[in-house]
């Protein structure tokens, strides 16, 4: 990591009313900024992605689920908690945070949704080990509510379980949606397949840490969250066709950029009989050598966040500021439920 780079370098100035409370009426409706590959900017709108792209290329879209992760309830004790699944550990355990005004201790019951009992195991760092009386994924199907991130002010409605979801989503895991890819419909997807846009899924279950603010002033001292990924041969057998036909990797999503590139550090030259998975810790800050991914479809990020020092080490620091201004300039809707930018690398 390059020891200059300071947490101040990567912040800007956001107008509080930029940030889209709300998804358009259609998932295609959004602009989109193109930041090409002389680092030139166009105003755009989604629709245009089509035009775009190259026959040869391959988009890499996040399959994750964004699983009903919030449940509000009590301590036996009777002081109110609010429980977010963070990571399904097995059928009926999970790691969790709790909300509450005093932590709970190993043993202690928590009573969720007025509807069942789940017992706190221990702590691990500021995660809680919980075990659930049924299946995980049953119970918060049924009692649970969709995650929506902090900076949305209205509690989940029954739009946000539909729209904060892509059209594509099918393995549940994640606590925030890989946002990159919310614009894309199904006639968008057949309309890529039909130009000879070809298509691949990766994995990686997007946890709570993607929204905590970067601490450290030096990024060297950062200690990046884990998160769960897995790249099937498949996609490492499609990378390597697009790469030998002359195609770029095309990223939908950060998410996908972190999944990716972490496979990269660790698969091997020839294409793996199973899947390239683990839990990852990569850091992308400017400086990093992109092994896989060559360009980018991405939503605005927050200020200092960890997402915006990926897009900076993808297109380069001046770009991004200058794109940033330019959107917040152009009233851009920002973060989850706003605008996309599609990144060229030079």
């Amino acid at each position: 990591m390059n020891p200059s780079l300071d947490l101040s370098q990567f912040d800007y100035e956001l107008p509080q009313e930029l940030i889209a409370q709300s998804p358009t009426s259609r998932r295609v409706e959004s602009r989109l900024l193109h930041l090409d590959r002389a680092s030139a900017l166009h105003d755009r709108h989604f629709i245009d992605l089509p035009q775009l792209l190259r026959p040869n290329d391959l988009l890499v879209f996040n399959n994750t689920r964004v699983i009903k992760a919030r449940l509000l309830g009590q301590k036996a004790s009777g002081g109110k908690v609010e429980v977010l699944v963070e990571r399904i550990t097995g059928e009926n355990t999970a790691l969790v945070h709790i909300r509450a005004s005093k932590s709970p201790k190993p043993a202690s019951k928590l009573i969720l949704a007025d509807a069942f009992t789940a017992t706190v195991r221990g702590r691990e760092g500021e995660l809680f080990d919980v075990e659930f009386p049924d299946r995980v994924l049953d119970l918060l199907d049924r009692h649970g509510a969709t995650p929506l991130p902090p900076y949305i002010e209205h509690a989940a409605l029954q739009q946000d379980d539909e729209r904060y979801q892509t059209v594509y989503a099918r393995e549940p895991g994640a606590v925030a949606a890989p946002t990159a890819g919310l614009h894309f419909d199904e006639a968008m997807l057949a309309q890529l397949t039909a130009q000879g846009i070809a298509q691949a899924f990766v994995t990686l279950h997007v946890g709570a840490g993607t929204f905590q603010p970067v601490r450290s002033k030096n990024l060297n001292d950062h200690v990046m969250h884990a998160e769960r990924y897995s790249v099937p041969p498949e996609t490492v057998a499609l990378i390597k066709a697009t790469r030998d036909a002359g195609g770029r990797v095309v990223a939908v999503g950060t998410t996908s950029v972190r999944a990716l590139e972490s496979a990269a550090l660790q698969a091997d030259a020839t294409t793996p009989a199973a899947p390239v998975e683990g839990d990852t810790r990569l850091f992308i800050t400017p400086g990093y050598r992109f092994l896989w991914v060559d360009a980018l479809l991405t939503n605005f990020h927050l200020p200092q966040s960890t997402l915006l020092m990926l897009v900076s080490a993808l297109a380069g620091m001046e770009p991004i500021q200058r794109a940033y201004a330019h959107a917040v300039q152009s009233r851009y809707r920002f973060f989850s439920y706003g605008d996309a930018m599609f990144i060229e690398t030079p």
